[in-house]
């Protein structure tokens, strides 16, 4: 039988058990009976210096392009070149029929010479009427028709010496020459084709490749914002003539030679809202090529009080808004919101919102810190950035046990409970 002595001596322990259960609850409550603490590398944030460089997609442009074309009709009797090798002005690409052009010459040259002898002999009259005229010999008609005889065969003699020169002109285009240096292209008329000086056949292409243009255009809009920024002393302009303008190629290398900006357009495209620019590369191995497409890199000025924050410091949430965890002054952690829509070419953040210089930011452990977020305060145990090999085992040392799972916070002992 169980005796009242031992019910109530059970009694007592189960009060003590739920007044002992009752203290704890509450203690888990009080986030300062439950500081977590947890080692991470930090950063004070301080104005950076950064350049202003904008990539800007275009496509490669020749510096001269020459439509080599018939210009006399006939047929093509020889192609004097090798497609695709470099030509210079004036060196003879193909040959027409010259025949039909030498008959046109020579019947031009017969011409001229039968204008030459009437007005020789339209003089002789016009001088011999002229010593008869004073005497009465002949008619002051007939001297008046001597000397519009001779007026009328000096502009025949004209007429057939432009006829002529027009000959010998388009005896001269049935060679077809090169109207500038550059590299030609594939021949596009074959030997016996027609081709039309009417219609201008198309015979080849010549590019001018070395020096070579690349265009490309930006947006009025960043243009405007440049000269507010420029205005508000927080963009400094660099000179125009240290401008220069690096290229990065289709495949993502860069292109060995640097260019210099050759002039902007001075009119906005209505349609669009950008305006062109141009900039000259130097091209001797003829690595661009007309119509390829590349980005211009062009530095435009600097930014004396940018604030730069590494890409591993800051968190996306679902809707992309860009967030850090910030220390306030007593070494706890908090979360901020950030307004960050680029990054630098070193893969850091820049911060156009949200943070001030001298504060400082947490750089590592954002997930183990999130965690413990949801448990209370978590203070941090500053430490200076690693490299990042030696950063990211150091964190693991600092937040896994040797089982490879993250502990839980220490808690403080309660009162009462030794050490």
């Amino acid at each position: 039988m169980i005796t009242k002595s031992v019910l109530i001596a059970a009694a007592v322990v189960a009060g003590t058990f739920a007044f002992t259960g009752c203290e704890k609850n509450a203690d888990a409550g009080n986030p300062s009976a439950q500081q977590q603490m947890f080692p991470a590398a930090v950063e004070t944030i301080a104005y950076t210096e950064r350049k202003i460089v904008q990539e800007l997609p275009g496509r490669v442009d020749a510096v001269r392009l020459a439509d080599v074309s018939a210009r006399v009709t006939g047929i093509v009797l020889e192609r004097k070149f090798e497609e695709g090798v470099k030509v210079n002005k004036d060196d003879v690409l193909f040959l027409i029929d010259p025949a039909p052009f030498k008959a046109a010459r020579d019947s031009a040259a017969a011409t001229l010479a039968g204008a030459k002898a009437s007005l020789e002999g339209a003089e002789i009259t016009f001088r011999r009427y002229s010593e008869l005229v004073s005497t009465g010999g002949v008619s002051r008609q007939n001297y008046d028709d001597s000397r519009i005889a001779v007026d009328s065969a000096k502009a025949a003699v004209l007429a057939a010496e432009a006829a002529l020169e027009t000959a010998n002109i388009n005896l001269g285009y049935a060679t077809v020459t090169a109207p500038i240096t550059g590299t030609i292209g594939a021949a596009l008329v074959t030997e016996g084709a027609l081709v039309s000086g009417t219609t201008a056949t198309k015979m080849a292409v010549i590019q001018q490749m070395d020096p070579i243009n690349f265009d490309f255009s930006r947006s009025a809009t960043d243009l405007l914002d440049l000269r507010r920024a420029i205005a508000a002393g927080t963009v400094e302009k660099v000179d125009a003539d240290s401008v220069k303008v690096d290229l990065i190629l289709q495949d993502g290398s860069v292109y060995p030679h640097s260019g210099k900006l050759k002039f902007a357009e001075v009119t906005v495209d209505k349609t669009t809202g950008m305006y062109m620019l141009r900039a000259e590369f130097p091209n001797p191995e003829n690595l661009l090529l007309p119509g390829m497409f590349a980005r211009a890199v062009l530095a435009e000025g600097v930014d004396k009080k940018a604030i730069l924050v590494p890409q591993r410091a800051v968190m996306r949430g679902n809707a992309g808004k860009a967030s850090i965890f910030v220390l306030d002054k007593e070494g706890f952690v908090k979360t901020r919101s950030i307004q960050a829509a680029e990054m630098d070419n070193e893969g850091n953040w820049i911060v156009t919102g949200g943070l001030e210089p001298n504060e400082q930011i947490v750089l590592d452990g954002l997930t183990q810190i999130g965690g413990m977020l949801a448990r209370g305060p978590v203070k941090i145990i500053p430490r200076k950035p690693e490299s990042p090999a030696a950063e990211e085992k150091s964190l693991a040392e600092a937040t896994t046990g040797t089982d490879g799972v993250v502990p839980d916070p220490v808690e403080p002992p309660s009162p009462g409970e030794t050490k």
